[in-house]
């Protein structure tokens, strides 16, 4: 009969213990659902704001990519532009370049043509020189102030990147390889050779 109350309350105690385990079970597993949706909530709260953060850094670089394209069509433009002016000013540069020297030639064709009206007046031989020499000293004017030299060749030794012989000679007067005669004058273009001097050569 004792061993019978024993067991009985062995059970009522069995009873209370899986009663407050099922409770801390219960409780615990509510627990953990309520951590579970926390933590879900700010896994998703954290989601939206990346995703309108990279929004915002999408559209900003963007806009920065408009700029800089807009920047860079601005650049072309202006770069097209100054290539077409400076284009228009070397062909205008290449058109007028001798505009300079022509005008200071035109007074020399003036007094040619004042020459020839003379001689067309029966002129006597004398003045038309003195005319004729007058307009050759002009014009030389003209062409040394622009850097043209005439060379001096005879008596000088040949060389070929002033002369350009045409013969050879005998002479007395000069040694073998000198130039004797020049046939035509040779000039210089500042420190350029502008045409050789056609000359003969003593041999």
């Amino acid at each position: 009969m004792k061993e019978n109350k024993h067991n009985q309350h062995e059970e009522m105690q069995e009873d209370i213990n899986q009663s407050a385990f099922d409770t801390d079970s219960n409780e615990q597993f509510e627990q953990e659902d309520n951590g579970n949706f926390a933590e879900n909530a700010d896994e998703s709260n954290v989601e939206v704001l990346d995703s309108n953060h990279l929004q915002g850094e999408l559209e900003r670089y963007k806009a920065l990519a408009d700029e800089n394209q807009q920047r860079a069509l601005r650049t072309q433009a202006d770069f097209d532009n100054f290539r077409k002016r400076t284009q228009k000013e070397k062909e205008d540069f290449a058109k007028y370049a001798s505009t300079k020297l022509i005008t200071e030639l035109l007074p020399i064709v003036d007094n040619f043509e004042r020459a020839l009206a003379v001689a067309g007046d029966n002129a006597n031989e004398e003045s038309l020189a003195k005319g004729v020499s007058m307009i050759f000293r002009q014009l030389e004017g003209v062409l040394q102030s622009e850097g043209l030299t005439a060379m001096d060749s005879v008596g000088q030794p040949f060389n070929p990147e002033f002369h350009q012989a045409i013969m050879q000679v005998e002479s007395e007067e000069y040694e073998e390889g000198i130039v004797a005669e020049e046939v035509q004058k040779g000039y210089m273009l500042k420190d350029k050779v502008l045409r050789p001097a056609m000359v003969k050569v003593s041999m």
